[in-house]
């Protein structure tokens, strides 16, 4: 998985924001040949389908003019559902006091894989309350390559 390109993340942050959205974040990933380009958008409200539409072409005609991505690549625009992303460091103060799962780049603490409760966040450091322990761990942010909130639902 890639992160987007800096500047093409800031004018989609305007675009999306200018039609009354929060871009959470966005990936780039190869599957089949082509790569999946997804963005996550959100509003207090919560999005539709007919919202991630609407996002989709206008992310779509600005993607034509300004072709960022090399090759195929198919865009996909969703909500961030119930186990939301986290892409900046903002989004990890944001769920303190939540159960998140993060995956580093190369081990750390000779791990590459956490789960656990979001305890803090100090500068770049993540740190986190490990499942089934009472061990607190620190991570660098810049280690990390994917993390998630994990919610518990019930029926």
């Amino acid at each position: 998985m890639r992160k987007i390109d800096p500047a093409l993340h800031d004018k989609l942050v305007t675009l999306i924001n200018s039609m009354g959205y929060e871009m959470v974040g966005g990936e780039l990933f190869p599957q089949g040949g082509a790569t999946i380009f997804r963005i996550y958008i959100d509003r207090p409200t919560g999005v539709t389908l007919d919202d991630c539409s609407l996002v989709s072409r206008q992310v779509s005609a600005m993607m034509d003019v300004e072709d960022p991505v090399r090759g195929r690549y198919v865009l996909e625009v969703s909500s961030p559902g119930v186990n939301r992303p986290l892409f900046e460091l903002e989004h990890y103060r944001k769920f303190i006091g939540h159960r998140v799962k993060i995956r580093l780049h190369a081990p750390v603490h000779e791990r590459r894989q956490f789960k656990g409760v979001l305890t803090r966040v100090e500068g770049d450091e993540i740190y986190l309350l490990i499942d089934d322990s009472t061990q607190e761990v620190s991570l660098p942010f810049s280690a990390i390559e994917k993390a998630n909130l994990i919610e518990d639902i019930r029926f």
